[in-house]
């Protein structure tokens, strides 16, 4: 059965549109923009407005304005010939004039006509003590023609705003036909303005005012079915899967005891928290959140355990091979005495190595088994999986987490994160998962003491990493690119930071490693500076998760202004790991406000969570994770930094929506039913 959109035509491609050729459809595909219907989801990001015309002579530096006046001056000048040279014109109203300045655009010449009035819009500045206006946009004034606010989108190469606005309104004709999904007590209850009124003004509203009731419409809209989603994922798990009841009587404590050091009280709270989960009949799904160093992993090892001794295997899933050969190696060395086999699988395994841990995965030989993504690919089966557990899960997204879940008969599923997520993201991403925060370090870290210094400090920042390192410990140095790079002249690469390292500091062993490298050369690295064999590793991020050498002590990050907080922080935990007091030194040399609030906000505080809430308010949503989350919606317009009280607001609505709607059947919340199950890219996980 097709749904209402497929007879709208929504679905037909842009070329449709007027003006859109092969070559241009090609450059939208880069903004997204596919079919009609994502023309329509395309929101400006801001508005100019034109409805207002100011009077030259109140005029004001910096402002953005629009004016209307005669040509009554027009002057070539500038270097160049032809075409090619400047052109000047003074513009003049009843109040006064202003210079309007063109670039290599005398050929505009010819279409000025002294004899007409022009309206231009653009930024003012100040020269000389004149105000000027430098390539305004402009066009004749026709004065049966009212003034507009204009739609301002973000571009890409080959697509201008005036390209963007004349498709918007072509698309803008299929509005017409749409149709409100949402219930109409919801609307009601909300103050909501119709869908098709919202897409029509988000575009081209009359006044400032359709554009504000536009917005919350279609934020209340993209926030409430992302929840509704979530929350109805949260809602199959819990009550239409049965779950495995592990026994209470096989505890942790014997696991516990034999570890070298004592669980901290908030460990142990979270392993309560995940020990009833795992006793009780429903499907565990639970996320612990836990900064650096807070030891996540020891209490997923808890719960592996549990699960192992009562019978079921349990599985690892890693974002990068470096960390999971490093949960491997700590997990290996956990489980030794107590008869339980550890495995690792990892898509750079030679062939027979791998049909070998497949093999003994199916007939239960391996009891755990860590690895990447190549847990959940095709032919991967498992004889009794009862727990799995995936690491650094934003890396993941709910597909993948979904699909190693599949790997067993409902087995409970634990989902660990040593990146701090505001709470704001928290119940957006993981608004299907029961929440644990482990908020406590273990006794005895001490806090790194963070730096930052300008380009001026670098001499001074090496000079420090040599006499940790004649004290007997290690460093890395990171940078953001791998290789040198002509149009970013002013980072500092990997490979030239190595050189130049090495050249400084030639009695001592330094090593490079970066993303670019084989697997086999990454691990050969890693082992020597591990072992203490290398005295500093210079490296792009690939360091930010999987790597733990106690030893090292200073954490160097040069130019740490293209870095976001959350990756700082993340960068910075891999020291501190041992008894020596350790060090960040941030190299920042950006006149940039946002950088210099980041490097401060790293000074001042050690708190991953506070950290993370300040990310997001500087970066958004969008950039605090980089990419998009696997089968969760695009967020187009919400902005999880501005609209907590929206956010609230329509959690309890889809919550009470489900309550009385569990799958959502009844007749007016069936086109609501259909709009979610097309949002979500995997259909299985959502009950209804």
């Amino acid at each position: 059965m097709k749904s209402k959109d497929d007879k709208l035509g929504i679905h037909e491609h842009i070329t449709s549109l007027q003006g859109v050729g092969p070559k241009k459809a090609k450059a939208l595909e880069k903004l997204k923009i596919r079919t009609i219907g994502d023309f329509l989801s395309y929101y400006p990001r801001e508005y100019q407005d034109r409805s207002h015309c100011k009077p030259i002579k109140d005029l004001v530096d910096g402002e953005i304005a629009l004016i209307r006046g005669n040509i009554t001056l027009m002057v070539r000048g500038g270097y160049g010939y032809g075409r090619k040279r400047n052109l000047k014109l003074l513009i003049s109203d009843e109040s006064g004039s202003i210079e309007v300045v063109f670039f290599h655009a005398a050929y505009l010449e010819k279409t000025l006509d002294k004899e007409c009035q022009y309206e231009f819009y653009g930024r003012v500045s100040s020269r000389a003590g004149r105000l000027q206006m430098v390539h305004p946009d402009f066009n004749r004034w026709q004065q049966d023609l009212p003034g507009e606010i204009l739609p301002v989108y973000p571009l890409t190469q080959g697509i201008s705003q005036n390209d963007l606005r004349k498709w918007q309104r072509q698309a803008l004709a299929y509005s017409k036909e749409i149709v409100d999904y949402l219930p109409e007590d919801i609307i009601s209850r909300n103050r909501l303005c119709s869908l098709q009124y919202a897409i029509e003004n988000i575009h081209f509203p009359k006044e400032h005012r359709k554009a504000k009731e536009a917005g919350f419409r279609l934020v209340f809209d993209e926030l409430f079915l992302l929840q509704l989603g979530l929350l109805s994922i949260k809602s199959s798990v819990k009550e239409n899967n049965k779950g495995i009841a592990f026994s209470p009587e096989q505890t942790t404590e014997t696991f516990l005891d034999a570890l070298p050091f004592q669980l901290t009280s908030a460990q142990r709270r979270v392993l309560a928290e995940v020990e009833r989960d795992m006793e009780a009949p429903k499907v565990m799904n639970r996320l612990i959140q836990g900064d650096v160093g807070s030891g996540k992993t020891v209490v997923a090892a808890a719960a592996a355990y549990k699960a192992i001794k009562c019978g079921f295997q349990a599985a690892m899933m890693a974002p990068t091979e470096l960390l999971a050969r490093q949960h491997f190696d700590s997990l290996k060395g956990m489980f030794d005495g107590f008869g339980i086999r550890v495995g690792l699988l990892t898509g750079s395994m030679k062939a027979q190595h791998r049909k070998e841990i497949i093999r003994e995965l199916a007939d239960g030989s391996i009891d755990f088994l860590i690895g990447t993504h190549a847990l959940i690919q095709p032919g991967v089966e498992y004889a009794n999986v009862g727990l799995v557990i995936t690491d650094e899960q934003h890396r993941f997204g709910v597909n993948q987490r979904s699909l190693l879940s599949r790997k067993g008969q409902n087995p409970d599923v634990l989902v660990m994160t040593a990146t701090p997520i505001p709470r704001t993201l928290a119940v957006i991403l993981y608004g299907d998962l029961d929440h644990s925060a482990i908020d406590e370090m273990p006794a005895g870290r001490k806090p790194i003491l963070t730096k930052v210094l300008s380009e001026k400090g670098r001499d001074n920042a090496y000079e420090f990493i040599q006499r940790q390192v004649k004290e007997g410990r290690q460093a890395y140095i990171v940078a953001p690119l791998i290789e040198d790079s002509e149009h970013i002249i002013d980072v500092k690469s990997a490979t030239q930071i190595y050189e130049e390292t090495r050249e400084r500091f030639p009695e001592l062993q330094v090593r490079l490693l970066h993303g670019g490298m084989k697997q086999s050369e990454k691990d050969q690295v890693m082992e020597e500076f591990y072992t203490g064999k290398a005295d500093i590793l210079v490296s792009t991020v690939v360091i930010e998760v999987g790597i733990n050498v106690p030893n090292a002590t200073v954490m160097l990050i040069e130019n740490a202004e293209r870095f976001g907080l959350a990756a700082l922080h993340q960068l910075r935990g891999r020291v501190g790991r041992g008894a020596h007091q350790s060090y960040c030194l941030l190299i920042c040399d950006s006149k940039s406000e946002i950088a210099k609030e980041r490097a401060a906000v790293m000074e001042q505080t050690n708190d991953g969570f506070l950290i993370a809430e300040k990310d997001l308010e500087l970066r958004g949503p969008g950039e605090f994770f980089g990419v998009r989350q696997h089968g969760i919606p695009e967020l187009r317009i919400a902005d999880l930094s501005k609209h907590l009280r929206i956010l609230e607001t329509v959690r309890k609505e889809a919550a009470d929506l489900l309550e009385r709607d569990p799958l959502l059947t009844a007749t007016e919340n069936s086109l609501l039913k259909e709009k979610l199950s097309n949002l979500f890219e995997d259909k299985d996980m959502i009950s209804i």
